[in-house]
């Protein structure tokens, strides 16, 4: 069975999201230009491109943390199935749009607090007392961050004492634990060495069979090892996207081959 036959037809697989006709600015600058990407249901889908092209930019548009900022503005749609809701639209709340679509970032960043309670965080927020759910769902989410052996018997340590990739990967089950719609990854393996970074990419492997997963990397090798899908970017356009495999060996786009093949970027 050659390539071609394994791949589906995109058109045949599920959404979960996808933007349309988006376009992002701070204050007159305009970082996104007429972004229209499908996401696509339980796989991974890589945003790559030079520094400054957008890819965080976009990313940071799913969950509205640019609405965090002073004079930043969207144009068009980014939705979400299968609700069929504008995550954009002025009537939805961003604090729901964050807790149904996760964020784990560049830098781990664990709470000054235990090992359980970050990861029982999300849950609380959403009124959660009953300590028997809170220890189920914190031994789930720490099982499938592939963390709970290393942990589980110092659930009352301070996050802080554990190493890199375990604080990375302790805020990956605390992303986890609220059961997100969406999880969104900003370079999460930037700042890890090489050993951390291998375990991550396969905890990546291990949730998109259960999740769907948004990741920027600057690192193309990373991307050509864990998604599905990529899309290559640059100054804010999407200049192609696809199979994985069709984008890193088969480009359609000269820029793509161009930027793929190291002659630019």
């Amino acid at each position: 069975m050659n390539d071609e036959q394994k791949k589906p037809d995109p058109s045949t697989l599920e959404k979960k999201a996808a933007a349309l006709a988006l376009n992002f600015f701070y204050g007159q600058k305009q970082a996104l230009k007429n972004i229209n990407l499908p996401i696509y249901d339980r796989k991974v889908t890589a945003l790559i491109g030079p520094s400054g092209c957008g890819k965080s930019t976009f990313l940071r548009c799913f969950n509205r943390m640019h609405d965090l900022y002073p004079g930043t503005r969207y144009e068009g749609q980014i939705r979400l199935y299968p609700d069929d809701v504008n995550l954009l639209d002025k009537a939805v709340d961003p604090i729901e749009v964050r807790m149904r679509l996760s964020m784990v970032f560049q830098k781990p960043n664990p709470f000054p607090k235990s090992i359980f309670e970050n990861v029982a965080y999300g849950l609380r927020i959403r009124g959660e007392k009953r300590r028997s759910v809170l220890m189920d769902k914190v031994e789930e989410a720490l099982k499938n961050a592939a963390l709970w052996n290393e942990v589980k018997d110092r659930l009352d340590e301070l996050a802080t004492t554990l190493s890199g990739g375990q604080q990375q990967r302790l805020c990956i089950a605390r992303s986890l634990a609220s059961e997100p719609e969406l999880l969104l990854f900003d370079e999460p393996t930037s700042a890890l060495d090489p050993i951390a970074t291998a375990s991550i990419e396969e905890l990546i492997h291990q949730l998109r069979e259960k999740i769907t997963i948004l990741i920027v990397t600057h690192n193309m090798q990373q991307a050509a090892r864990v998604s599905d899908f990529t899309a290559y970017m640059y100054l804010g356009d999407l200049i192609e996207f696809g199979w994985t495999d069709d984008v890193f060996f088969r480009p359609k786009e000269k820029q793509t081959e161009d930027y793929i093949t190291g002659r630019f970027g």
